[in-house]
């Protein structure tokens, strides 16, 4: 196979100082602004009002969460909304000591992925589970994975619209 060499000119340091180059200095200013989208968004909406919900396919019948708008099995748009329970199953979790800026918790942090019931198999949320223990020891004798959990929501008048309307999922009792 035959190997393409383009020319270059590479800029140096001294192209700078004896101002060969026109260079500028300017203060970024990074604004920006996400929009949701007509899935995701009526997602935080409902979050707000204390309720989950999912999007169904006709096609193959998958209920997902969080929703979308188009199904990636089918390659086609989804069907219709769908009210979901605030229950779950843990599907996996991790057991955090160390924060994400590298200090050490006092009590350990649960992140676990939930099937939220009424969705299909292979969807979930990921949360972070509470009410399981303030040690380590504590929460590895009590979270396993096919725990049963419920959301525990923030009261109505601190709900923004965010996962985090969700406090955390709590153990149901067996």
């Amino acid at each position: 196979m035959e190997r393409w060499v383009y020319p270059v000119t590479s800029l140096r340091p001294e192209d700078v100082e004896q101002k060969r180059v026109c260079t500028t200095r300017t203060p970024l200013r990074g604004e920006y602004a996400w929009d949701a989208g007509v899935a995701v968004g009526r997602f935080l909406t409902e979050l707000k009002a204390g309720r989950l919900i999912g999007r169904r396919c006709r096609a193959c019948g998958r209920v997902m969460i969080p929703p979308r708008m188009f199904c990636e099995q089918c390659f086609r748009p989804t069907d219709e909304w769908v009210p979901l329970a605030d229950t779950g199953t843990v599907i996996t979790f991790s057991v955090c000591t160390i924060s994400w800026d590298m200090r050490r918790l006092e009590v350990p942090e649960v992140p676990a992925v939930i099937a939220i019931d009424g969705a299909s198999p292979g969807m979930g949320i990921m949360h972070k589970l509470g009410e399981v223990g303030r040690t380590l020891e504590e929460i590895l004798d009590r979270v396993r994975i096919g725990m049963r959990v419920q959301a525990v929501w923030k009261p109505a008048g601190e709900r923004e619209g965010a996962i985090t309307d969700i406090r955390y999922f709590r153990p149901l009792e067996d």
